[in-house]
Parts: C-alpha cells; sequence; structure tokens
C-alpha cells in the first residue's frame, strides 16, 4: 500500500475544512435571522452552458421538483422551495442531522442571453433547472 502524500492530504483536508466550516456559519446566522418568508439557507449549485441551454444543478436531495419555485427574475435565476423531514423520521431518535431543513432559496446570475423557458426535473439527488436559449 501506498503511504499518501502529506502536503496533498492536507491541502484537501484543509480545502473540506473551510467549505464545511462555510456551510455552517451561512446556516448558522441564516437561521438566526429566518422568518416565515425568509429563507433558511441556500442549497450549493452549479451553473454549466451548452450551446443550446444553461444548466442550473442544485443538491436538493429528498426536495421534489413539483415544489420547487424557478424563475428568471432580470439577469438572475431565482430557486426557492422548502425541505422538511420526511414523516417517519418526526418521530424517530436522530443521531445526526446535517442536511438543512426549511425554507430555501438561491439567486444566481445568469450568462447573458434571452431563454425560452424553465423546465425543472431531478437527477440523482440535485435539482436540474434547464433553461433553453432562444
Amino acid at each position: 500500500m501506498a503511504a499518501r502524500d502529506p502536503d496533498t492530504w492536507m491541502w484537501s483536508e484543509a480545502c473540506d475544512l473551510l467549505a464545511r466550516a462555510e456551510r455552517l456559519q451561512r446556516q448558522f446566522f441564516q437561521l438566526q435571522h429566518s422568518s416565515r418568508r425568509q429563507p433558511a439557507w441556500e442549497p450549493p449549485a452549479d451553473v454549466i452552458e451548452t450551446e443550446r441551454e444553461v444548466l442550473v444543478f442544485l443538491a436538493l436531495p429528498g426536495v421534489d421538483p413539483d415544489g420547487v419555485e424557478a424563475a428568471i427574475d432580470g439577469a438572475a435565476l431565482v430557486v426557492a422551495g422548502n425541505r422538511i423531514l420526511p414523516p417517519e423520521l418526526r418521530t424517530a431518535v436522530i443521531h445526526r442531522l446535517e442536511l438543512p431543513q426549511g425554507r430555501f432559496e438561491r439567486r444566481l446570475p445568469l450568462p447573458p442571453g434571452r431563454y425560452a423557458g424553465v423546465r425543472r426535473t431531478s437527477v440523482n439527488g440535485c435539482l436540474v433547472v434547464s433553461l433553453l436559449k432562444a
């Protein structure tokens, strides 16, 4: 078994810890100020552009795409909805709960252009918002 390179391993661990700290800080401060209408958290997102469309992938495991609002607002895509615990977990003993719950909203700047419509699907735990180019 080959030994791990300490420089690579430490860098990878440091990046993982920084990403986790940023997520926790964002969740903590947003939860402190949340109300019924205010979002409590933001899902991580990837935005990619192809010749025909812009695809936005949002990490939303367990969220039904039909319950998510996705709309173009000026030069941004706004995605909002709620993530709630499944009914089975409401009476369960929870040993770890890392996935955020409650109202979420994410505003993402879009590449310049005109879009023909907004389509939502779910693929491998991600909400995929497809914006066809006009």
